[in-house]
């Protein structure tokens, strides 16, 4: 593992140290790394603890923002059940 446990592969690390990166690669990179994430992984409590980990010596950089974006946006995969999950007769 190159990074930890709430940052797998550090991508989120690797964007505080890329100097001018821009809002839209840091939505990218977000992206890339919440796919990254098991799907047991509660990905609000990691975003939490990147912004504890970040937030005060980068209040203004553009992961910052993209993170707290993250915690109003995400939301945990769901299994679909009831009738729109089972098949359907074939017709004819």
């Amino acid at each position: 593992m190159k990074g930890d446990f709430d940052d797998p592969k550090a991508l989120i690390r690797e964007a505080y140290n890329i100097e001018a990166i821009t809002r839209s690669e840091c939505r990218s990179i977000f992206l890339d790394w919440a796919l990254s994430l098991p799907l047991e992984q509660n990905s609000n409590a990691s975003i939490q603890t990147l912004l504890k980990k970040y937030k005060n010596n980068f209040p203004e950089h553009p992961m910052t923002e993209t993170l707290e974006e993250g915690l109003l946006t995400m939301v945990k995969p769901r299994r679909r059940g009831g009738w729109k999950s089972r098949q359907r007769p074939k017709s004819g």
